[in-house]
């Protein structure tokens, strides 16, 4: 038994069960056992590789589309570009380097931001950027960043904020939550608390015993942060992660440890927790504020700012090995069996900008 779960286990004993976004809370932010505050979860050594990991290109392309945000803006300066989540700083580096070639000295001129609250994980970012030209700047929130237009990008951000669930019982709807069993081990049960039917999806009543609804007000809360801000200062958001574009019923909660899947009461603190994104919710969000909400897969996103013709100039002056390199991460971003479809993206604009690649899709 982990450390953090023996202590869970003494709380919902002595306080009750707690809601499945608290436990969440705790397994991936508790300040002394939490899973983004003691480990280094990327990569092949960590438990699960990122898409800034898996290719340079990635990185690369999404520049492109920082680069047409801000030139759709007049280009101004100062402006601020931030990464939110910034993991081990890759993406950003990337993003850097392809900035500096598009036009020298933007890099320079620019704010160049990374919202982390994790000190380690800033710690980490500070490494990898350190010999850039730009020079970042650190933020614990949104709400500190600098009063200017503001481009910002997150991949992998809203997957791992916390989110409520609600299971269908037979006398309605009842909050999830994680309570313990005759034996003293964490289990999933139904709570006394309900849900306002207005928040659920259509159908929702006729659903059969043990359906799952989730919901996710941190997120929501976050992306209406944004869009204030966006609306405000200008600016564009752009939000990568897996989810649908529909909302739905499902349990998508899940752990991953060491690549691959794990029991999600099994081992708090030392298992990343995530859940699917409802991005109906955060576009909806967004165009409560006034914005224009574009969205698409990920394969399709990469794929129209020139993915397939990056890695033909990476490749072609190549050896062999290094073109098969290219072709599998091609497929890895892209493919429709591997992140392509299952990962999605939101692009959000002041309305009437809309940007690369949706702009060629009218």
């Amino acid at each position: 038994m982990t450390a953090l779960k023996e202590r869970l286990a003494q709380l919902i004993a002595t306080a009750g069960p707690i809601s499945v976004s608290d436990y969440m809370a705790s397994c991936l932010f508790d300040p002394d056992a939490g899973y983004y505050t003691t480990r280094e979860p990327f990569g092949v050594a960590g438990d699960f590789t990122t898409a800034p990991e898996i290719s340079q290109m990635f990185g690369e392309l999404v520049a492109v589309w920082a680069y047409s945000a801000w030139a759709a803006m007049d280009r101004p300066m100062p402006m601020t570009l931030a990464e939110i989540g910034p993991g081990r700083g890759t993406l950003m580096a990337d993003m850097l380097r392809t900035l500096d070639r598009l036009d020298t000295g933007f890099v320079t001129r620019a704010r160049i931001a990374l919202i982390e609250a994790s000190p380690r994980l800033a710690a980490l970012q500070n490494e990898r950027l350190a010999s850039g030209r730009g020079r970042p700047t650190w933020f614990s929130e949104i709400g500190a960043l600098p009063a200017t237009p503001l481009v910002i990008v997150g991949n992998e951000l809203f997957d791992a904020l916390p989110v409520r669930q609600f299971v269908r019982t037979a006398s309605g709807w009842r909050e999830r939550v994680v309570g313990l069993d005759n034996d003293g081990a964490l289990r999933f049960m139904a709570g006394a608390a309900g849900i306002d039917p207005a928040l659920l999806p259509h159908g929702a009543m006729d659903a059969p015993e043990g359906a799952i609804f989730e919901t996710a007000p941190a997120r929501e809360a976050l992306m209406a942060g944004i869009s204030a801000r966006i609306v405000r200062d200008g600016g564009a958001a752009l939000f990568i992660d897996y989810g649908h574009l529909r909302p739905g019923l499902g349990d998508t909660l899940q752990a991953v440890r060491k690549h691959a899947y794990d029991d999600a009461l099994a081992n708090p603190g030392e298992a990343d927790l995530t859940s699917h994104v409802d991005f109906f919710a955060l576009a909806r969000i967004a165009q409560a504020h006034g914005l224009e909400v574009r969205t698409t897969t990920q394969g399709a996103f990469l794929v129209g700012l020139g993915l397939l013709e990056r890695a033909g100039a990476l490749g072609a002056a190549a050896d062999e090995a290094t073109r098969e390199r290219l072709r599998g991460e091609v497929e890895r971003l892209a493919g429709p069996e591997a992140m392509g479809d299952l990962f999605k993206v939101l692009c959000v604009t002041r309305k009437g900008t809309v940007l690369p690649p949706f702009a060629a899709q009218g």
